[in-house]
């Protein structure tokens, strides 16, 4: 895996690498190493994990159908607007000689 710093932001770039991880499932699967799992736990841990993969397939297939309603999109977070632009644009105008 390879991250690229740009600009010698490595906040940004550190930023990148977690997310990337994260969606890899190598924080989850670090965690899990960190300790000893018993063995009747992990095959409580998957059943539960397939389960849930079964339940959310089951959802998905439903809403596709029609069977259930789509989730509500999530309202994006505006940017707030640059206070120093407005500021230079309608700034007023000396008057002429």
């Amino acid at each position: 895996m390879r991250i690229f710093v740009k600009d010698n932001n490595v906040d940004q770039a550190l930023r990148f690498l977690k997310k990337k991880m994260q969606r890899e499932g190598l924080l989850r699967e670090m965690k899990a190493h960190s300790f000893y799992e018993k063995p009747s736990e992990k095959r409580v841990r998957e059943k539960a994990e397939a389960i849930r993969r079964a339940r959310k397939l089951a959802r998905k297939k439903a809403q596709r159908e029609g069977l259930i309603p789509m989730p509500k999109p999530k309202p994006r977070p505006t940017r707030p607007s640059n206070p120093f632009a407005a500021t230079l644009s309608t700034a007023p105008k000396p008057p002429a000689i």
